[in-house]
């Protein structure tokens, strides 16, 4: 049987990739301390790594696929194919950045005052690249963790990753500059990506986790309108097309459907209510393929 060797990202990513994989319509099982989750298809075999190292396992074919940011794509300098970007994260839906950090109080506001410095990240090969690039000579160090508490008795400056920013305010950080933005990629060994199977096999994959992605923030609804009202229900609705409109068996009534972003539905609800539709029904959404 043809088996394909996805890798997802163990660590703080892991519980977010999991729910996407179950609302794209893989159901994963993992058992306490396991690195190889069961799943319901197959024709797929999961292995758990750290995110970190997943480019280098998918460049050096020990798995064929797997999910990782474009931050450790980049610092590993992973010769991989990137067939999707994947627009989710632990707690937003925003990309997470990297960014040069340091106290509030410290006289660095430039990264020009960064010459001669100490700097702690985890992010080492990207930011010496970052260095270079703005001619300055500064000792980048290995962070293990904790590195927002590093400045200023144990680094003069960090390049830490940030979704909202909260960890570095209540670590009395400012930011100085961004170094850049990531977003979780759907990677493959170009190698398998040439075997045909697996390719169909991966670009699968991502369709379907992009279309559970496109459902997070989305939702469908559902009205019935009197002819009377339909043209002002119908331009008070944004939606993926056109909404679709049908005939109810009650002569001069018509039946809503149509998908909307989450955010803008309760004051959209109100709206149509007041001006003629009625039986609205709200409910979510698996997968949006567009």
């Amino acid at each position: 049987m043809n088996k394909l060797k996805l890798g997802l990202p163990k660590g703080s990513l892991q519980e977010a990739t999991l729910r996407l994989f179950n609302k794209a319509g893989f159901f994963i099982s993992l058992s306490e301390r396991s690195y190889y989750p069961s799943i319901d298809d197959e024709e797929i075999e999961v292995v758990l790594f750290r995110s970190q190292e997943i480019p280098r396992y998918v460049e050096d074919g020990v798995i064929d696929a797997g999910i990782s940011g474009r931050d450790w794509i980049l610092e590993n300098n992973a010769d991989v194919k990137e067939v999707a970007e994947l627009r989710y994260s632990k707690r937003t839906f925003k990309p997470v950045r990297w960014v040069l950090a340091t106290a509030k109080n410290s006289k660095i506001n430039k990264i020009g005052d960064l010459e001669g410095k100490r700097i702690s990240t985890e992010l080492v090969q990207v930011t010496r690249r970052y260095l270079r690039k703005n001619r300055v000579q500064a000792k980048v160090e290995f962070s293990w963790g904790a590195t927002e508490v590093k400045p200023p008795l144990l680094a003069d400056a960090i390049v830490e990753a940030t979704e909202t920013g909260e960890s570095l305010r209540a670590n009395n950080l400012r930011i100085i500059d961004v170094l850049l933005e990531s977003t979780p990629r759907l990677i493959a060994n170009k190698e398998a990506y040439r075997n045909e199977w697996k390719k169909k096999k991966i670009e699968n994959i991502a369709l379907l986790l992009e279309g559970a992605i496109s459902a997070l923030q989305r939702v469908g609804l559902k009205m019935n309108v009197p002819e009377s009202c339909l043209s002002k229900v119908l331009q008070l609705l944004p939606a993926l097309r056109k909404p679709t409109v049908s005939s109810l068996s009650d002569k001069g009534w018509f039946a809503i459907d149509t998908v909307v972003e989450e955010k803008i539905v309760r004051e959209l609800i109100p709206k149509l209510k007041q001006n003629g539709a009625e039986g609205i029904i709200e409910y979510p959404l698996n997968k949006v393929i567009a």
